[in-house]
């Protein structure tokens, strides 16, 4: 039954400063993943690593969860950083 999971959102802070959002059902196993080089094709690119995982948000659907991370994906990094603020991450 899709209500028992729980299906996250989360961004990701890259050794160069660059932020990644991604979706995920278990968020260590993703973040591990990540730096092992096995994650997202943008995470790797060696210079990437190691990655940090700064933010997270849990939703009930998996639909919900996608809708955050193609919308972060898709704004500047001024709103990014915006939205980052808005929700108290540090990321400097």
């Amino acid at each position: 039954m899709e209500n028992d999971k729980k299906y996250y959102f989360y961004v990701l802070l890259c050794a160069d400063k660059t932020f990644y959002g991604g979706f995920t059902t278990d968020l260590e196993k993703r973040l591990a993943t990540h730096n092992q080089g096995k994650g997202a094709k943008y995470t790797r690119i060696k210079s990437k690593r190691p990655v940090k995982m700064i933010y997270s948000e849990e939703f009930t659907t998996k639909s919900e969860a996608l809708k955050a991370e193609y919308a972060f994906k898709h704004q500047t990094r001024a709103k990014k950083e915006a939205y980052l603020q808005e929700h108290n991450v540090k990321f400097n």
